[in-house]
């Protein structure tokens, strides 16, 4: 078998889809689990829907999410240039090839002439097609005298190359994941191969620079999937062999029916890209997983199992296991339903396998953060504390802003539950034994116990209102270890400023 080399071709027309991020790392997977190369390649020939800065989107995204090519127009390769647009003088070759063949021709019908035709058809409830039943009645190469085809192209008509679909053929096409099935080519179309620009369209521009760049198989969307007949006989055409091919079911909405969308995240709330992005149009922003806090390892582990199980059902995986264990044969065929709560469990799942220290500098990114002095061992002792409690990094700072800032109001049903006529005596006593005690956790926690002893009181009658003095509300960790945090003078201060704002 010679080497496997895949490539993944987005087109830079806007920000990439998860589905888009799957099938790059699907590819990459596959690639690196057989000791093969993995291939960017931006297929940017329709230039019409082009985006500025979607082709720089493509590739921080994939490098955020650690899916490095071998090849791509940034690393460059043996087989550059990596964008389409700087390959037209390959294409003018093999055009001149096809074109020398029976599978192709050339086409004058103007966009108008093809609009009347297809009118005529609807007013008729007919569908039109430029096809084997079609092309016999336009304006094309089969149908002109060779002259007068000479004298069209003299006067530099506009044309374009479309591919000729054999007649009543019963093509057998292969797909890695979906297994064998047959395709009657009188059900498919004469696809335009090359524009009236020169350019190719995606048909043709795609198998040529896959045999160009040697790739052996051919990963992408099920999107694609009515296409193969006709990527199959051009590789006949050309007298090339095929790459195998393997279609990647959708990725489904979370309620189960249709391919996500980005409208499906801003209804439920999640990002349906891996980076934000600005559209340079509108200067709308797209939500993306990174800005949202997700860690790149826990994204590409969620997104990895939307359409693939490993051996005994594991779900935490490292991009190395994932390497060793991705088998292309056990891609699911049925579509995988989206969940963000899934995908907000598996971040979840790195946080809390992450060390204190590898947390920090995260923390310390947060604007908030950054507008405290804080030091970095205070930090990790509130990261020790809220760690557990966390879904992204912001959950520490916003399940436990009390540590950054002190309450500006109190909860009012943990009011009615903590505080009666006495708390107030209470708690002024307690700031007296507070002044003379050691601010360490366990000294406190021994002073607020010999405290409600002395006062014959129930832990819960002083921790429950010292609490709400502290964090506003009847939530936090253990109250010894905020006091601890927050140390004398901030502890002392909030209490006094609670008993004044709630008497």
């Amino acid at each position: 078998m010679s080497k496997v080399r895949v490539r993944f071709a987005p087109s830079p027309t806007g920000p990439l889809h998860l589905g888009g991020v799957r099938t790059a790392l699907y590819d990459y997977l596959f690639a690196k689990n057989k000791g093969g190369d993995f291939v960017l390649r931006i297929e940017d020939t329709d230039t019409t829907r082009y985006v500025e800065g979607a082709e720089d989107y493509i590739m921080e995204a994939l490098e955020w999410c650690g899916i490095i090519p071998d090849e791509s127009p940034k690393h460059g390769g043996p087989y550059a240039p990596y964008r389409q647009s700087e390959r037209r003088a390959i294409y003018n070759q093999y055009t001149e090839q096809i074109l020398k063949t029976d599978y192709a021709y050339i086409a004058f019908d103007t966009p108008e002439e093809l609009e009347t035709i297809r009118k005529e058809y609807e007013a008729k409830g007919e569908v039109f097609a430029y096809n084997n039943y079609t092309r016999n009645r336009l304006r094309n190469s089969l149908t002109l005298p060779e002259e007068e085809v000479k004298k069209l192209l003299a006067e530099n008509t506009p044309y374009v190359v479309r591919f000729k679909m054999p007649v009543d053929r019963i093509l057998t096409l292969e797909d890695i994941i979906r297994g064998t099935f047959s395709v009657n080519t009188d059900t498919l179309d004469d696809k335009v191969l090359v524009k009236n620009d020169g350019m190719p369209t995606y048909h043709f521009a795609n198998i040529i620079d896959d045999h160009e760049m040697k790739i052996s198989h051919v990963i992408r969307g099920e999107e694609w999937l009515p296409s193969l007949g006709l990527h199959i006989l051009l590789y006949e055409a050309m007298g090339w062999e095929a790459p195998q091919f393997a279609h990647l079911s959708l990725i489904l909405k979370p309620e189960g029916k249709g391919k996500l969308s980005k409208r499906d995240g801003d209804k439920f709330g999640f990002p349906v890209f891996p980076l934000n992005f600005t559209d340079p149009a509108t200067g709308s922003v797209s939500k993306g997983y990174r800005e949202e806090g997700y860690f790149p390892e826990s994204f590409i582990n969620f997104l990895t199992l939307l359409g693939w199980s490993p051996s005994e059902d594991k779900e935490i995986l490292s991009l190395e296991e994932m390497i060793q264990e991705f088998d292309l044969y056990k891609v699911h065929k049925a579509g995988a339903r989206f969940s963000k709560e899934k995908a907000e469990w598996f971040n979840q799942q790195y946080l809390q396998k992450k060390t204190n220290e590898e947390l920090l500098p995260l923390l310390k990114d947060l604007s908030e953060v950054q507008a405290t002095n804080l030091s970095d061992e205070t930090l990790l002792t509130i990261i020790s504390l809220m760690k557990e409690r966390a879904t992204f990094v912001k959950d520490i700072y916003s399940n436990g802003t009390f540590f950054f800032e002190a309450p500006k109001s109190y909860d009012e049903k943990a009011l009615k539950k903590a505080w009666n006529a006495d708390t107030t005596q209470h708690l002024s006593a307690l700031c007296d034994v507070l002044e003379q005690t050691d601010f360490s956790a366990d000294a406190l926690k021994n002073a607020i116990h010999t405290f409600a002893e002395s006062q014959s009181l129930g832990m819960g009658k002083v921790m429950m209102p010292l609490r709400l003095t502290l964090v506003g509300e009847l939530k936090g960790p253990d109250v010894p270890d905020i006091l601890a945090i927050l140390g004398k003078a901030e502890s002392l201060a909030r209490i006094k400023n609670a008993i004044n704002h709630i008497s």
